[in-house]
Order: structure tokens, then sequence, then C-alpha cells
């Protein structure tokens, strides 16, 4: 029996590790299409402001360089990459394409998935905002960092084989040829609140419902990575919008308990008074629904 359960379990594995491999070893043949990139300080300071609320330094640290963002011997070592073009960078000497490859697509210039890349969110971004992050990250001070690669340990691939980990290689989540969304004009409205949820990545971690629970793709039950809130009127809808506005710069609830830094307050602090007044909007507008009913 003991050797039946062996040659079993070694069968699972190599079934998990095989088709986990296979996943980061697929080559995309993608032409993505092209971008006029803006050089004025108008637009860099716009893809400033779009990299901050987006909470790219989050994963790639503030000063774009990279860090050891996760190092678990089960999940593994994820290490989001130096983007600065300084020593250790892997983006240095991008061209356009690249850029829009990378933050669009989650593929690298090899053609490969990016690893850990929450792409199938960026995928979203209009056109014109893409445009200003490509400039404001040419502009960027380079930054000498080496760091060590990514890399999945067995309960990641395990969860990717199980449809737990999206993250784990995101190019095989976005539609690739599809035709682009028309893009919503800025402003204070539930559409303009819409497409700030949807590149922001809300319901990456709230659920497609925005009623929360566990973020997937996280451990379980792992302080660090604590289960979503409910933003649904369910949740949220006992607080007016000037609580909504303090919980996304401050990070506080009405009740004065504070958000766990997971959820990147630091960052959508940056939203300006009308980009967070079209986020309320939105989701005052979306339907109610119980924690973890997505």
């Amino acid at each position: 029996m003991a050797v039946i359960l062996a040659v079993a379990a070694g069968g699972s594995l190599y079934h998990v590790s095989s088709k986990s491999s296979e996943a980061l070893e697929k080559v995309y043949s993608i032409k993505p299409a092209a971008l006029a990139i803006p050089t004025d300080e108008t637009s860099v300071a716009m893809g400033k402001h779009l990299v901050e609320t987006l909470g790219c330094g989050q994963c790639h640290a503030d000063d774009m360089g990279g860090k050891v963002f996760m190092d678990d011997p089960m999940m593994g070592k994820v290490v989001p990459s130096n983007i600065t073009g300084g020593r250790g960078s892997r983006t240095g000497g991008f061209t356009d394409a690249q850029w829009i490859l990378a933050i669009r697509h989650g593929v690298g210039p090899d053609g490969k998935p990016l690893k850990f890349m929450p792409c199938q969110v960026f995928y979203h971004i209009n056109d014109t905002d893409l445009a200003a992050m490509i400039a404001y990250y040419k502009t960027i001070p380079k930054v000498d960092r080496v760091l060590p690669p990514t890399t999945f340990g067995p309960m990641a691939m395990a969860l990717y084989v199980m449809g737990q980990l999206p993250l784990y290689a995101t190019a095989e989540l976005i539609p690739h040829s599809a035709p682009r969304a028309a893009e919503v004009p800025p402003g204070p409205t539930k559409e303009y609140g819409k497409y700030l949820s949807l590149t922001g990545g809300c319901d990456d971690c709230h659920g497609a419902g925005f009623s929360g629970g566990h973020v997937p793709g996280t451990p379980p039950n792992d302080p660090a990575f604590p289960p979503a809130t409910n933003i649904t009127p369910t949740g949220i809808g006992k607080w007016s919008e000037a609580d909504f506005v303090v919980s996304m710069r401050d990070g506080n609830r009405p009740d004065g308990s504070g958000i766990h830094p997971f959820m990147p307050w630091e960052y959508t602090a940056n939203y300006t008074d009308d980009e967070l007044r079209a986020l309320w909007l939105f989701l005052q507008s979306v339907p109610p629904k119980e924690t973890g009913n997505m």
C-alpha cells in the first residue's frame, strides 16, 4: 500500500510540475497596437499619478527598483522586477512595444508570460493612460538593484493547477486580440468609477461581485493576507461618502479601526477627489451581496 501511495503521490507531483511548467514556457506571438508615447510634462505627471494610484510601488518598491514581495517555502519566492533601467533591471532598453506587451499583455520580450504580474487588470487601462504611464516609466531615476528570480513552490504550482492562483501566468487570462473598449471620459461619474475599479483591480481582491472573502492566490490562513472586505452596499451601505474617502486616504473605518495594509490604501490615497467620488458612486450602484457571495 505504501508503494502504491508513493507512486500516486509521485504521479500527482509530476502532473502539477509538468502543467505549471508548460504554462510558464508557453511562447505568445503578439504584435501590440502601437501607441504614441508623449513626452510633455503634463502627460508624464499624469503617468506618475496613475502609477501611484495603481499601487505599482506596492510590488516593485516605491523607487521601482523591485523587491522580494514574498518568500515562503511552500508558495515560493515572488520578486517583482527592477523596472528602472538601472543595473539588474528587467526593462533596460525596452522598446515602446515591449512596454505595452509587459503591462497590457503580461508577456516579456521573449514571448513568455511574466510571473505574478496582474496584467489581467492592467489590460483594461485605456490607450491614453497606458501611454502616459510608459512616458513616466521612461523618466524615472535608474536604480541599481540585482534581485533573485521569482520561483514558485509546490503549493503555488498546485494552486495554479487547481485554478486558484490566477497570477501564476496572467497572460493566460487576457483576451489578447479582443477589440479595445471605448474610453470613458474622466469625471465624477459611476461609469468612470467602474473604469477605475477595473484598472485598480478592485474585483481581483474583493471578488467579481465585490462581496469579499479569501483573496485568490494568497496563502490560506495567513494573517499577512487577510480576506477582503465586502464593499457592496451590504458591506458599506451605512458609510457616508466622507467615510469612504477617509478609508481610501487614511486607512481607517468609520468605527476608527485601521484597515490592514494588504489593502493598498497608501496608494489609493493618491486618488483625486473626483476619482474617489467616481469610485463611491460606482460601488453604491453594484448589487448588494452577502460576504463571500460572488
